[in-house]
């Protein structure tokens, strides 16, 4: 009975082809399939999205927002246009269903929310940010452009990293203040690089860390390895040299799961000697290190013991204060919220907010969740993770069988989401566009590894359509 409960709550046993396939939209879409079959354009129509979504993310850490929502738009634009003259059964996962399911509670709670035209723009964001994952989990089911999407976005942190750690060496303007000026670390430097916010910088990074040190595994020659390997000592340390106690929090977070799924993928090799200590001694390893930086480096060490004061951290206490009207909020509307985006809340907090205490956001991905969508909200937000990990273990212990490298982006993927998450305990920077993006696109990876059977998956990758 327990076995028959978890299938159903996995979707393990939906037929998702057959559910297409018998589909009555589906079938009047049909003169729609007959037409892209004679276009040339749309028979590129999946390498067009790569190009789209490459451009997004190189352009992200250095453009407006304006200018992302533009290119967000395109990318809806032709998800629309290709899935519409799709075949049938092509790319339809759990995770889509569950994506769908936590997209309507938030549709719901726009229109019974008590500021509606507000929370209608954050329903407009996430829209877009949701046709993102669709695309992109539609385009990487390839795995040469589930590659080169990743290289994309390796390859744009790179000059992000490497412009922090010049502010570190030449000294960087603090745009707002990030320290408690009666802290040990008020003198410190802050690196935010082209985001203009070190904590935004920190959460950029998560997944940049993650997938380059995966490169240096998934890439199969010396020269894309030690690029791998350079990305990943440049992300980290300038991740590190944010002070961002959330970015620090999600890298160890991240770092850990990175550790363990790679330990579990390896250990088919394994004696049964290392089978039991690979993974102690690993991370026991990492432990060491990450105590001896923080004990030898004053600054560090400050940010790390102000996480334990309390209210007498300005910092702290500014978010404990920010969290007690958020938990009001909930109280006042506890089943849907107050519907989605930084609007609706801007809002509504006021009414609850306590003196000289402002806040754009939550300061934590739970509490935003609980505020815009209420229960029924996290309750569509914790089924997508479930889904999300679930998928995410079951494709890899299907690819640890035969050790295909492509099993290294799927790792590096779910340590970015436990990463991001990570930093969302304490912080809401998983909302700005620039890290939205990454969080849809590391669970659009995942979504890309289900096991679907459409006009190509059973054919050798080409380079131009047949």
């Amino acid at each position: 009975m327990l076995t028959n409960l978890w299938h159903h709550l996995t979707l393990s046993a939906f037929a998702f082809d057959q559910w297409r396939a018998v589909s009555l939209i589906h079938r009047l879409l049909a003169p729609l399939r007959q037409w892209r079959q004679g276009s040339w354009l749309l028979a590129w129509g999946d390498w067009i999205g790569l190009t789209i979504v490459a451009v997004l993310f190189a352009l992200a850490p250095y453009v407006s927002t304006t200018l992302i929502g533009v290119l967000l738009l395109a990318v809806a634009a032709l998800w629309v246009l290709l899935t519409l003259t799709d075949e049938a059964g092509s790319g339809m996962t759990p995770l889509h269903i569950a994506v769908a399911i936590f997209w309507g509670v938030m549709v719901l709670a726009t229109a019974l929310s008590p500021v509606r035209g507000a929370a209608l723009s954050g329903l407009i964001k996430l829209s877009l940010n949701l046709l993102l994952f669709l695309l992109v989990a539609r385009v990487a089911q390839r795995p040469r452009a589930r590659g080169l999407l990743i290289l994309a976005y390796i390859l744009t942190t790179l000059p992000v990293a490497v412009y922090g750690l010049r502010q570190y060496f030449f000294g960087a303007t603090a745009l707002a203040t990030w320290v408690d000026a009666n802290s040990a670390a008020a003198d410190a430097t802050r690196v935010y690089s082209f985001l203009g916010n070190p904590n935004l910088l920190a959460g950029y990074l998560i997944p940049g860390v993650m997938l380059s040190a995966v490169a240096v595994f998934a890439w199969p020659r010396w020269v894309p390895k030690g690029l791998a390997l350079l990305a990943t000592l440049v992300n980290t340390l300038c991740l590190i040299l944010t002070l961002s106690r959330g970015g620090w929090i999600g890298f160890l977070i991240a770092g850990f799961v990175l550790l363990t799924l790679l330990v579990q993928y390896w250990s088919l090799w394994f004696s049964p000697f290392w089978k039991r200590w690979a993974l102690p001694a690993l991370l026991g390893g990492a432990a060491a290190v990450v105590v001896l930086g923080v004990l030898s480096v004053s600054s560090l060490r400050a940010r790390v013991l102000s996480l334990f004061v309390g209210r007498a951290d300005s910092s702290n206490n500014f978010r404990m204060n920010v969290w007690a009207a958020v938990i009001d909020m909930i109280q006042a509307r506890p089943v849907l919220g107050i519907g989605p985006g930084n609007e609706a809340f801007n809002s509504v907090y006021p009414l609850y907010q306590r003196p000289r205490y402002t806040a754009l956001s939550a300061y934590s991905v739970f509490l935003e969740v609980l505020v815009e969508g209420g229960i029924v909200g996290m309750a569509a937000f914790l089924w997508l993770l479930l889904l999300l990990f679930y998928q995410g273990w079951t494709q890899l212990q299907r690819l640890r069988t035969t050790q295909d490298s492509q099993g290294y982006w799927l790792i590096g993927a779910i340590a970015s989401i436990a990463g991001i998450l990570g930093q969302g305990i304490a912080d809401t920077v998983m909302y700005r566009p620039q890290i939205s993006t990454l969080w849809w696109m590391t669970i659009a990876i995942v979504a890309s590894y289900y096991p679907v059977q459409s006009a190509w998956s059973s054919r050798s990758f080409k380079l131009r359509p047949d």
